[in-house]
């Protein structure tokens, strides 16, 4: 659902002829920009361990992240990051932005969308995910979390997304939706199908024996089960058809 280092990846043929990060480089730019993107709750430190190289350590509630200031420079050069100080910068911010989510984020802020469920991506469910920035970062709930919050928290998320501005465009016999700039929080529609339904009736789509399909981080197309397979035959990626009937059964994952 994110992107380890945001817009600051090149395109493919930087991808290809990667230019090295140095680590020097890297650290100077690090040493500036780290310290600013710490908050009330998250702390970040750079460091330096004789012998070692330095290690960029988060910290924030229950969660932590230590990586080798060398491995991410390693990461940086495969992504076609630019060795600029532009470049690097924009890349250390996107980084932090992927930090894990904490539970009491998740709880406050929290978002319910659909996510693949299996490794072959035949099915769906529902997942909390975060929004930071033009991203959304997706929450696993701590070891020692009771069941009882982890629910709390998902019921929240759907609250929350059954609320959120969603974008719906009728192209013909099918309805679009998505979100203007977190791809993913399109299908955060589905948390309410009957609100869904009256917006689409509203727009002047009457399709009977709607289905949707769905494909995590792209628009959400609802049609009646002809169509809605006839797109879902056509599309290069992977996707799964769900008869409208069926939306209420999805789990959480």
């Amino acid at each position: 659902m994110e992107t380890r280092f945001g817009g600051s990846s090149a395109g493919l043929l930087q991808r290809l002829r990667p230019v090295r990060i140095d680590i020097a480089d890297l650290r100077e730019v690090a040493d500036s920009v780290l310290p600013a993107l710490a908050g009330s709750r998250l702390r970040i430190g750079l460091l330096q361990r004789s012998g070692a190289g330095s290690l960029v350590v988060l910290e924030e509630d229950e969660r932590r992240v230590r990586v080798q200031l060398a491995e991410l420079a390693d990461d940086m050069s495969r992504a076609g990051v630019p060795p600029t100080p532009e470049g690097m910068t924009a890349a250390l911010t996107a980084w932090v932005d992927t930090r894990p989510v904490t539970d009491a984020t998740a709880a406050a802020e929290g978002l319910a969308v659909l996510d693949w469920s299996d490794r072959s991506r035949t099915a769906v469910g529902w997942r909390v995910v975060v929004r930071r920035g033009g991203i959304a970062v997706a929450w696993t709930p701590s070891a020692t979390l009771g069941e009882d919050v982890v629910a709390r928290t998902r019921a929240a998320a759907a609250e929350r997304s059954a609320g959120l501005a969603l974008d719906l465009r009728v192209e013909g016999p099918v309805a679009l939706w998505s979100h203007p700039e977190v791809a993913v929080l399109g299908t955060s529609a589905l948390v309410a199908p009957d609100r869904m339904l009256e917006r689409i009736t509203a727009a002047g789509l009457d399709a009977p024996d709607l289905h949707v399909v769905v494909t995590p981080g792209r628009p959400v197309a609802c049609a009646g089960r002809g169509i809605a397979a006839r797109l879902a035959g056509e599309t290069p990626e992977a996707s799964v058809t769900l008869p409208w009937a069926e939306l209420s059964g999805l789990t959480w994952l």
